[in-house]
């Protein structure tokens, strides 16, 4: 885990090589490169980036030539603090001003442009720590949520806004928490912002939050699987697979990558330092050490043993 760093640009180039190592690779460019400002702030816990950014105009793009080079997918929120932006993806724009948020998805191309000096707070998170489908937060990438209203939004910026305040906070077992902390929240304003949390009236959609809820709450047993989900919501099988589907996975993936999740979070909780990896595994399902530890590192690139030796170095 970082306990943070400083990039102060002396010019547009470094400015450049900064933001695309600060992120993932992007093409900056600017009509007005000199004289330029630029300074990047930020910190990393548990795989979350959150990076504050200020600087003077510039145009950032995500081109499918740079999409292609990576195969890690992050979502990326955005917090306007001062000055103005232009997010857009997925033929949508949103106009960003101060307390505005957004989401967009690193997977596909976008641009933001920045027509005058500006200071931003970006978290960028891998898009499994997401409960909700990524077809689902598609229909958000590019949408302005104010803060400035009453609601669940106007709720999370200003804690959102302290952590740009506070980044050297964010590290070690502090910033872990604080980092899922605020991806919590972000999943809860996008569920609430797709109407999930209510269904919003549409009885399929409905049942398929009611089936990710009835999942979570019992990841621990063994015996979860789409026999016991379909008996628990009157369905068939044949509905509950299909439900899944249309969500562009399967029911024992969604299964596995939730239970993987929750031990991922055990093993960098400091509180449970002390708990055996097998137990963590078992707790959430995993009866099988040898098989979790494989699907573990398949999912991480990393051991669970590894992923507990960095948090306590």
């Amino acid at each position: 885990m970082s306990a943070g760093s400083l990039s102060t640009a002396q010019n547009f180039s470094q400015f450049r090589t900064a933001v695309s190592e600060s992120f993932v690779p992007l093409q900056v460019t600017s009509d007005r490169p000199q004289p330029f400002f630029g300074r990047i702030r930020s910190a990393t816990a548990d795989e979350v980036h959150v990076t504050e950014v200020s600087a003077s105009r510039h145009t950032v793009e995500r081109t499918p030539e740079l999409i292609a080079r990576g195969d890690r997918k992050y979502f990326k929120l955005s917090l306007m603090l001062a000055g103005n932006g232009l997010l857009v993806q997925d033929n949508r724009e949103a106009v960003l001003q101060p307390g505005d948020l957004a989401i967009y998805d690193t997977n596909r191309p976008y641009s933001l442009v920045f027509d005058d000096d500006f200071r931003n707070l970006v978290i960028m998170f891998p898009q499994h720590m997401v409960d909700l489908p990524v077809d689902a937060i598609a229909q958000l990438t590019a949408v302005r949520m104010s803060g400035r209203e009453e609601g669940l939004t106007g709720m999370i910026v200003p804690f959102l806004a302290q952590m740009a305040n506070n980044l050297d906070h964010v590290s070690g077992t502090a910033g872990v928490r604080l980092t899922r902390s605020a991806v919590d929240l972000v999943t809860t304003v996008l569920a609430h912002q797709l109407d999930l949390d209510r269904g919003a009236g549409n009885g399929h959609r409905a049942l398929a939050q009611r089936i990710r809820q009835y999942i979570d709450t019992n990841l621990a047993s063994v015996d979860l699987g789409p026999t016991q989900i379909a008996a628990a919501h009157f369905i068939s099988t044949r509905h509950l697979h299909s439900v899944f589907h249309e969500q562009g996975t399967t029911v024992s993936s969604w299964i596995r990558e939730r239970r993987l999740e929750r031990c991922r979070r055990d093993l960098l909780d400091v509180l449970l330092a002390d708990r055996p990896v097998a137990a963590i595994a078992a707790r959430w399902g995993f009866v099988d050490a040898a098989h979790f530890s494989r699907v573990f590192r398949a999912a991480y690139g990393v051991s669970p043993s590894e992923l507990r030796s960095r948090r306590a170095s």
